[in-house]
C-alpha cells in the first residue's frame, strides 16, 4: 500500500516499522512526518521511527500532491464529492483525511484545493477482537441492536468488522447488510466480511437502509459512524421493520454519549438494546464494558 501511495524513500522507511502496528501516517507540507504506532506518535526517520525532530523526514508539498494524484487517478474532479467531506477513501479501507483551502459559492462548499495536510488512516483486521463482547450481543442466535462507542482511533471500526465476520460465520441463517458509506468496513469490497454479507458502498445511510431493507431482506444492518441528529429516524424505521441494527458512534464513554443532544430520545425509545464501550487502554479495541438499554452494565 505504501509503495503505491508514497515515494520509495518513505515507503522504505515505513517498511522498518511493523505494519500491523501503524494506525496513521500524517503528512504536513514542510513539516516532519508523524507516524502513529500502536496509539503513540513518533517522527518518521530514514530507519524507522524516532522521538527526535532533528532526525525526522520532512514532507515537501510534492509528496502530498503526488499522493492526491494517485488516489484520484489524476482527476481531482473524480474525487471532489469525497474532498468536500474532508476525506478520500482508498483500497483496503484506507481513509485519507485532507486539509487545505475550502472553496465556497453561495454558502455551498464546492471543493478543497491547495491541500497542505494529509492523514492516512490505516485499518487492520484483528481476528476475534469482538469475542470479548460477543456473548452479550447475541442470545440463542438472536442479535441485539447494538451501538458501539469509543473515541476516534480507539477501535470501533476494527471491532465492528470482526463482529460482522463472527455473525456471518456462526449463523448461516443470518443475512447481514453492511451500509458502508465511506468504504472503511468493506475496504471498497476488497475485504471478505463473510459468506452471508451484502454490501452497499458509497451511499448515504438513508438510501442504503431504505432500499437495502426493501430489496435484500436483511436480518441485521451494520453501519459505521452514525450522527444522532440526522440518522436516528432512518434507524428507527429499520427497527420497526423487524431489522436489528449495529452501528458505531464517536463518544469517549457513556457519560459523553449522554451529553449528545439526541441521546434522551434514543434512550427513551430504547432503540438499542446494547451499548459497547471501547477504549485504547491496552491498545485500540480494549473492551471497557457492555451496557443494556437501561444503562446497566452486563459485561464489565
Amino acid at each position: 500500500m505504501f509503495k503505491q501511495l508514497l515515494p520509495i524513500n518513505l515507503a522504505t522507511a515505513l517498511s522498518e516499522i511493523n505494519f500491523n502496528l501503524i494506525n496513521e501516517v500524517r503528512l504536513r507540507a514542510n513539516k516532519p512526518i508523524v507516524v502513529n504506532v500502536a496509539g503513540k506518535c513518533f517522527y518518521l526517520s530514514n530507519i524507522g521511527v524516532t522521538s527526535k525532530a532533528s532526525e525526522a523526514i520532512i514532507c515537501d508539498a510534492g509528496i502530498i500532491s503526488g499522493l492526491i494524484k494517485i488516489v484520484s487517478n489524476n482527476s481531482l474532479y473524480s474525487i471532489n464529492d469525497q474532498l468536500i467531506n474532508g476525506y478520500v477513501p482508498y483500497i483496503g479501507g484506507v481513509r485519507i483525511g485532507v486539509a487545505g483551502e475550502v472553496v465556497s459559492e453561495h454558502g455551498n462548499i464546492k471543493t478543497v484545493k491547495n491541500i497542505t495536510s494529509v492523514n492516512i488512516r490505516i485499518p487492520h483486521l484483528i481476528k476475534n477482537c469482538s469475542l470479548s463482547a460477543y456473548g452479550s450481543l447475541v442470545n440463542n442466535g438472536c442479535v441485539y441492536s447494538t451501538l458501539i462507542l469509543s473515541s476516534p482511533g480507539a477501535g470501533k471500526t476494527t471491532f465492528v468488522k470482526d463482529l460482522i465476520m463472527q455473525l456471518s460465520k456462526r449463523n448461516l441463517n443470518l443475512s447481514i447488510l453492511v451500509v458502508d458509506e465511506r468504504g472503511e468496513l468493506s475496504g471498497s469490497n476488497s475485504i471478505n466480511l463473510g459468506d452471508n454479507v451484502d454490501v452497499i458502498l458509497n451511499s448515504t445511510k438513508k438510501f442504503a437502509f431504505q432500499n437495502g431493507i426493501r430489496s435484500l431482506n436483511p436480518d441485521v444492518v451494520v453501519t459505521d459512524e452514525i450522527n444522532l441528529d440526522s440518522d436516528l429516524e432512518t434507524i428507527e424505521e429499520a427497527l420497526t421493520c423487524g431489522v436489528k441494527v449495529i452501528a458505531t458512534i464517536h463518544a469517549k464513554n457513556i457519560n459523553d454519549l449522554k451529553n449528545k443532544k439526541s441521546f434522551a430520545m434514543l434512550l427513551n425509545k430504547q432503540l438499542f438494546n446494547r451499548y459497547v464501550v471501547l477504549n485504547n487502554s491496552c491498545g485500540p479495541g480494549t473492551l471497557e464494558g457492555v451496557y443494556n438499554e437501561s444503562m446497566s452494565c452486563v459485561c464489565c
